[in-house]
C-alpha cells in the first residue's frame, strides 16, 4: 500500500461526513505503524498506546483540517510525534515532582516491569535497542524511526518533519553513527 493511497483520501471524506466505520478502517490501516512510531520515540510500549490513542482520537476531532492532497500516513505520524513530545514534556514535569517527594513515596514510582531475567534473550536485545533509540536527541530519534522502522522515503520523512530531504540524510546518518556507538559500548 502507498503512502499516497487515494483509498485514505476517499476513507477520510467518508469520516468526516460522518461514517464511523470509515475511521475505523483508517484506524486499523495506520494504528500498528503509529504503535511502532510511538514505542520508538518514547520506549515505552504501554505509554505508546496510549499515545497512539491519543493521536486517532486527535486526529479525529481535527479531520476537517486534513488535506487530501498529502498522505493520510504523514499526517497522523505528525500528529504521534507531536503526542510523543508533549508526553516527554508532561514525563519531565512529573519526574521533577517525583523528586520532591520524600524518597519512601518514590518507590511507588519504580517500574514494575519484568526484569531482564525473566526476558528471553531476544526479548532483552530488542528492549535495549529501543531504549537506546529511546535515548537519542528527537532530531535524531525521529528521522530513524520514520526512515528504518516506518521505511518512509527521505521525502515523506523530510514532509512530516517539516525539514529538507538533505537535512533527513544527514540526521539519518548521525542517528545511526550514535546507535552503533552507543550499542558497541
Amino acid at each position: 500500500m502507498t503512502t499516497a493511497d487515494p483509498d485514505d483520501r476517499a476513507l477520510a471524506t467518508r469520516a468526516l461526513a460522518g461514517d464511523q466505520a470509515a475511521y475505523g478502517a483508517l484506524m486499523r490501516r495506520h494504528r500498528d505503524a503509529m504503535f511502532r512510531l510511538a514505542r520508538g520515540a518514547i520506549g515505552d510500549p504501554d505509554e505508546a498506546l496510549d499515545i497512539t490513542q491519543e493521536s486517532f482520537v486527535a486526529a479525529f476531532a481535527a479531520l476537517a483540517r486534513y488535506d487530501g492532497s498529502r498522505p493520510f500516513r504523514i499526517w497522523i505520524a505528525r500528529i504521534t510525534l507531536n503526542k510523543c513530545r508533549d508526553w516527554g514534556r508532561r514525563r519531565a514535569v512529573r519526574r521533577f515532582f517525583a523528586f520532591a517527594n520524600p524518597i519512601d513515596d518514590a518507590l511507588d514510582i519504580a517500574d514494575a516491569g519484568a526484569t531482564p531475567e525473566e526476558a528471553a534473550r531476544s526479548a532483552q536485545e530488542v528492549a535495549r535497542i529501543n531504549a537506546v533509540i529511546a535515548t537519542l536527541p528527537a532530531n535524531l530519534k525521529n528521522v530513524l524511526l520514520l526512515r528504518t522502522i516506518e521505511q518512509m522515503s527521505q521525502a515523506e520523512a523530510a514532509q512530516v518533519l517539516g525539514i529538507t530531504e538533505k537535512a533527513v540524510e544527514t540526521r539519518l546518518y548521525r542517528a545511526r553513527a550514535k546507535l552503533a556507538e552507543i550499542l558497541r559500548d
